[in-house]
C-alpha cells in the first residue's frame, strides 16, 4: 500500500436501504479496525431499483438497476469502492470496474415467513390456494414446480415493507433471503429455511461483493483483508454458471455449492417460468477450477434443455 493511503479518506458507496446500510457499515467497521489510521466514509444514494417499486423487476430490467449509480460514482472518482449484496451484482461489470472482494457468506438459503394465522406451518402444510409473495422468478418457478396449487403474487419494497404487507393479510406467506433477515436481527420471523431440494438459492446469495476500480492496488490491498476464500471460490463458480447462461432477473436460475476438502460441487437449475420444465445438473472438481466448472456446467445444462427454456423466455420478453 502506498504511504499516502494512510493519510487519505476512503469513500464507500452504498444504497440507502436499511439492509444495504447494515451491510456497508459492517464493512466500514471491519476495515476501520484493520486500518485505524485511515478514515472510511460512507456515501449513500438511491438506485433505479430502489425508486421503481410498483413494477416487477423482471419487467423493468436486469440487476444493473441496483448498481449503475454506484458504478458511475466509482468511475468518476466520487467513491472508491461499493458494497453490494453479491446476488445484485451483474456477472459482467462495466469496463474499468472489478469484483475486488467477496466476504464470508451468511446462510444463502431462502426463508419462508408466514402470516400469524399459519404459525408453525411449513411450505407443505400451507393450504391449497395459499397466496405466496415473491419478487423473484427463480423462487417463483421452483415453488410452482413443487406446489402448483399455490397462488403467487409479486411483492416489492424493502424488507420491512414486505413484512408489513404480509402482516396486514395481503399474503399467506412470503419468501425472503435467510441472510437479509439475520443481518437485520429478524431471524425469529423465519418459519422454515427452505431446503435446497425445493429451492436452490440465487447466485451469490448471502455474500457481500465489494466492487472497485480495476487496477486500484491501494484499494484492493485494503478490501482484500475481508476476503473469505471458500466463499469467493463458491461464488466464482456460481457467477460463471450464470454468466455463461446470460441470465439476469428475467431468468429462473438457481444454484447450490459445497466445498469438501479441495473439492467443490456445484448444482445448477434452469426452470421455465411456469415451473413445468426444469433442467438440473451437477458438477464436481478441484476448487482451483471454480470458474471453469461453472462455465462447463452451464454448457451441459444448455445441451440438456436449458437453451430451449432460455430461448422461450427471451422470445416472450421481446
Amino acid at each position: 500500500m502506498s504511504p499516502n493511503v494512510a493519510t487519505r479518506t476512503i469513500r464507500i458507496g452504498s444504497r440507502k436501504s436499511q439492509l444495504a446500510l447494515v451491510q456497508t457499515h459492517w464493512v466500514q467497521g471491519e476495515l476501520q479496525k484493520r486500518f485505524p489510521e485511515i478514515n472510511f466514509e460512507v456515501k449513500t444514494m438511491e438506485t433505479q431499483g430502489d425508486k421503481i417499486l410498483d413494477v416487477s423487476l423482471s419487467k423493468i430490467g436486469d440487476k444493473g438497476l441496483f448498481t449503475q449509480e454506484l458504478e458511475d460514482d466509482m468511475l468518476d472518482g466520487t467513491v472508491d469502492f461499493a458494497v453490494h449484496s453479491l446476488k445484485d451484482l451483474p456477472t459482467r461489470l462495466p469496463e474499468g470496474l472489478m469484483l475486488g472482494c467477496v466476504t464470508e457468506r451468511e446462510d444463502p438459503a431462502d426463508a419462508l415467513v408466514v402470516h400469524a394465522k399459519h404459525a408453525g406451518k411449513t411450505l407443505d402444510q400451507l393450504p391449497e390456494g395459499a397466496i405466496i409473495g415473491t419478487s423473484s422468478l427463480r423462487r417463483l418457478a421452483q415453488l410452482r414446480h413443487h406446489f402448483p396449487s399455490f397462488q403467487f403474487k409479486d411483492i416489492r419494497g424493502n424488507l420491512n415493507t414486505r413484512l408489513s404487507k404480509l402482516d396486514a393479510g395481503q399474503y399467506d406467506a412470503i419468501i425472503l433471503a435467510v441472510a437479509g433477515l439475520k443481518r437485520l436481527d429478524m431471524a425469529e420471523r423465519i418459519q422454515q429455511v427452505v431446503p435446497a431440494s425445493i429451492s436452490l438459492h440465487a447466485v451469490g446469495q448471502g455474500a457481500l461483493g465489494i466492487e472497485c476500480r480495476t487496477g486500484d492496488e491501494d484499494i484492493l490491498t485494503v478490501i482484500k483483508t475481508l476476503e473469505h476464500l471458500p466463499t469467493a471460490q463458491r461464488c466464482y463458480a456460481e457467477r460463471a454458471f450464470l454468466r455463461e447462461l446470460e441470465g439476469g432477473c428475467q431468468v429462473p436460475i438457481g444454484v447450490n455449492t459445497v466445498i469438501e476438502g479441495d473439492t467443490l460441487t456445484l448444482t445448477g437449475i434452469v426452470a421455465s417460468l411456469d415451473g413445468q420444465t426444469v433442467v438440473k445438473n451437477e458438477i464436481s472438481g478441484p476448487v482451483a477450477t471454480a470458474d471453469e466448472m461453472g462455465t462447463t456446467l452451464a454448457k451441459q445444462a444448455k445441451a440438456a434443455g436449458a437453451q430451449v427454456i432460455l430461448d422461450a423466455i427471451a422470445a416472450e420478453s421481446r
